[in-house]
């Protein structure tokens, strides 16, 4: 069975850098697209950044400009580099994956989140 499962989250002063990981193991087929998400109490989940597995990103427009995506392939690993935190940015982040079986099933990953608090 396939998991995710993410890290690096903590508490930072706002301004301050974060950097989680998400990393996916199991009996990987293959990693297509994966994400970060992200939930506030209250709030539903938005789509904080995606990236294909080849590499291409696309990114939601609250964080936009402050986070940077990236991926190991090798190591079916995913990271989200966070600048410049603010208060308003606290919230749980959760990665999302699409797991391609070795029978070509299509399988959505989700993480148990990470939190992120920032202070103001």
């Amino acid at each position: 069975q396939v998991q995710v499962v993410e890290s690096g989250g903590g508490l930072v002063q706002a301004g301050g850098s974060l950097r989680l990981s998400c990393a996916a193991s199991g009996s990987i087929g293959s990693i297509n697209n994966m994400a970060w998400y992200r939930q506030a109490p209250g709030n539903e989940r938005e789509l904080v950044a995606i990236i294909s597995a080849s590499g291409i990103t696309n990114y939601g427009g609250s964080m936009s400009g402050r986070v940077t995506i990236s991926r190991d392939n090798a190591k079916n690993t995913m990271y989200l580099q966070m600048d410049n935190l603010k208060p308003e940015d606290t919230a749980v982040y959760y990665c999302h994956a699409i797991h391609i079986t070795r029978w070509g099933r299509r399988v959505e990953l989700w993480g148990q989140g990470t939190q992120v608090t920032v202070s103001s």
